[in-house]
């Protein structure tokens, strides 16, 4: 069971609440935070505050009093319920040093990190995504793609249950969680927001044109997407550009942070109806996009695109230090070595370049470019 196969992530927050007083322990909803920190807990004297809770809200009444002086680790679940805590958790930590806090949230470190400046130099983030290549056996790459890596939609017993779980999650993620992250905006607008930016998954981001559908203005359908992203649903890849005497694209890309919440937002159920849609390709290199991310582990900001107005593009650029490595992401069994790639292999001073694509074999293209099969990106070395 996958559920078995996520000691990485164990091991990963275990070590950093040996040297970090906090860890903030961050992903979208349901995407098995909860269950990793009791997995944690069990390795510990453990005190467990769940904030969507009544009766452990009525616990932190007196914040101070409640936390000070417990042995152990002390967890709290949906920490942006409660960003008054952040102060209480510096005054703790200063008194006791060897006092461990797990925090738990459903939004992005940029948004936590508004209330948590008091913990500078305290706190650790580490992001859980939704299962992985790796975490599930190698033959199901296929239903990881369609169904995405949220646990309860990716273990559900039938494509049919998993299909409805992603669609309660959408609706309640837009209903409840959205207005509890402070959104003011009606969930109708972003209901349809969210299904408009499916269709668009993968391609660079036009606010004009969005704003335009929805008669507001370009900041506004921006703050839109802002809050997608804060909250873990979206993922924004930003541009490369240098100067190489190319017109460059200067405007992100926006993609749907997990295949399967894609296809369930465009009502995609099933393989075939998948197949049969334009978003094909997009959601194979998106959820490519997002396998490589984690197998490289490459923060967000060392990961780009890279585009020319004259047609040339690599999918993916992990900067490292010196080091750039390109990818281009093909759904193809018989990969080639393009154009594209080569002029981006040329301008970008490429250290390292793979096409990754769907067949079965993992093979050169020439010295410098390797074809990658899916089934080959866990044992391969990024």
């Amino acid at each position: 069971m996958p559920l078995r196969l996520r000691t990485a992530h164990l091991a990963e927050v275990q070590l950093r609440l040996r040297d970090t007083p906090v860890v903030a322990l961050i992903g979208a909803r349901q995407v098995g935070k909860t269950t990793l920190a009791r997995q944690v807990a069990d390795t510990a004297t453990t005190a467990y505050f769940d904030l969507e809770r009544p009766a452990d809200l009525a616990r932190l009444r007196e914040p101070e009093l409640a936390l000070e002086g417990l042995e152990g680790l002390v967890v709290l679940d949906e920490i942006q319920r409660r960003p008054d805590l952040f102060p209480v958790l510096r005054g703790i930590v200063d008194r006791e040093p060897q006092q461990r806090f797990l925090i738990l949230g459903s939004a992005a470190p940029e948004l936590l990190r508004q209330s948590s400046e008091t913990l500078a130099g305290r706190i650790s983030y580490y992001e859980l995504p939704p299962f992985r290549l790796g975490e599930v056996e190698g033959t199901e790459t296929r239903r990881l793609w369609l169904r995405g890596g949220f646990p309860r939609s990716f273990l559900a017993r039938t494509d049919a249950a998993s299909f409805q779980w992603r669609l309660d999650f959408i609706r309640t993620f837009i209903e409840r969680d959205l207005p509890a992250l402070g959104s003011r905006v009606p969930s109708t607008t972003h209901d349809r927001f969210w299904r408009m930016l499916a269709h668009l998954h993968g391609q660079v981001w036009n606010g004009s044109r969005v704003a335009a559908s929805f008669g507001v203005s370009d900041t506004t359908v921006r703050h839109y997407l802002d809050l997608l992203a804060s909250a873990l649903v979206v993922n924004i890849l930003r541009p490369w550009h240098e100067n190489l005497g190319k017109r460059q694209v200067k405007a992100p890309k926006a993609y749907i942070s997990d295949s399967g919440l894609l296809h369930a937002l465009l009502d995609l159920d099933d393989r075939t109806s998948l197949e049969r849609h334009p978003v094909l390709g997009a959601s194979w290199e998106g959820f490519v996009i997002d396998q490589l991310t984690t197998l490289t582990g490459a923060r967000p900001e060392q990961r780009y695109f890279w585009a020319t107005h004259s047609g040339a593009e690599l999918d993916l650029l992990v900067v490292r230090g010196t080091e750039r490595l390109g990818f281009e992401i093909k759904r193809t069994a018989a990969p080639t070595l393009t154009r594209s790639l080569v002029s981006a292999r040329e301008s970008l001073r490429l250290d390292r370049s793979y096409v990754i694509h769907a067949g079965a074999e993992t093979f050169p293209l020439d010295r410098s470019t390797m074809a990658v099969s899916i089934d080959d990106l866990t044992t391969t070395a990024w």
